[in-house]
């Protein structure tokens, strides 16, 4: 005799009343929860060294950070702002080398990225070339330069020497130097900038550059009133990367004039400077107070530069 099951019903999938709160919240906050160990350790890196260094800016700390130190509270802060032999020259240094050496790479990287975005014979290589700075690292760069600038053995001199002119100190000079250093980073980095507004000019639409040209429009107009407002922000953020890497510059500077940026400190910036209270005369308290500034410094350059941007999208 046959046996006559009844088949069960399909269990019906948990209703969201009958979800607990915490499994909820847990797939509402995925997301932030996924990426929450990651963003604490970076946190964590960057906070601690901060908060080491603000509270070794407030003491006395030198010879060893682990030597007793007495908390001086801003007397260091003091002691640099009244410092007119090396803190206010290294800031003038500073800021020069980031203007000059920004404002030369932004018109050369403008005039090469535009030089390369029309397709032409031998493109590919004209790029790779023109690239190929950047593949060395900036100490590397610095030693070959400083070898080229040599003022005895260097090629540098010896060109001049076919042409007629005599020989130059460069980097050994003590007005020479800060313009040479300057030199060094445009050709190095001059191609980043390039890169990125290269990029740009590629995304941009031919029907402007088409409409101003029937409208009878010259290659200068059509540069000056329709590619450098449509680049805006792309120039924008080229010149907010590389005005903040140049800001801080710190290897090619010591890899070609060495401690102290040379014997009259003519190539000291800030970087340097609290490079050298720190590892050549241990003043530890005094390095972190130009260290905390120094960084205020940035964060006020990347402000700055952050609301130029917004004003450019507006």
């Amino acid at each position: 005799m046959a046996t006559i099951t009844t088949a069960k019903p399909p269990r019906s999938a948990p209703t969201a009343s009958h979800t607990p709160g915490w499994v909820r919240w847990v797939n509402d906050h995925r997301k932030w929860l996924f990426a929450a160990p990651a963003m604490t350790f970076v946190t964590a890196l960057i906070v601690f060294p901060l908060a080491w260094t603000g509270y070794l800016s407030l003491t006395d700390a030198e010879g060893s950070v682990r030597a007793e130190s007495e908390f001086v509270g801003f007397q260091n802060y003091l002691d640099v702002f009244t410092d007119t032999a090396r803190f206010w020259p290294a800031v003038g240094r500073t800021v020069t080398f980031t203007v000059v050496a920004l404002l030369f790479e932004v018109v050369f990287g403008m005039a090469i990225a535009l030089l390369l975005w029309r397709p032409f014979k031998g493109q590919r290589w004209v790029r790779v070339a023109i690239l190929m700075p950047l593949v060395a690292t900036p100490v590397a760069v610095g030693m070959m330069w400083r070898l080229i600038f040599d003022p005895n053995i260097g090629m540098a001199n010896q060109i001049l020497g076919w042409v007629g002119i005599g020989p130059q100190p460069w980097l050994a000079g003590q007005h020479t130097a800060l313009p040479t250093t300057i030199f060094i980073d445009v050709w190095q980095w001059t191609p980043m900038v390039t890169l990125i507004l290269l990029a740009g000019l590629t995304s941009l639409s031919d029907e402007p550059q088409e409409a101003a040209r029937i409208d009878g429009a010259s290659t200068w107009q059509r540069f000056r009133h329709v590619t450098l407002p449509l680049l805006g922000p792309t120039l924008t953020v080229a010149i907010l990367l590389r005005g903040i890497d140049a800001l801080k510059t710190f290897d090619i500077l010591y890899a070609t004039k060495g401690r102290g940026g040379g014997s009259f400190h003519e190539v000291e910036t800030l970087n340097v400077y609290a490079y050298g209270l720190s590892f050549d005369y241990n003043e530890y308290g005094v390095s972190s107070t130009v260290l905390i500034l120094f960084f205020l410094i940035i964060i006020g350059a990347m402000w700055a530069l952050t609301a130029r941007r917004k004003e450019a999208k507006r």
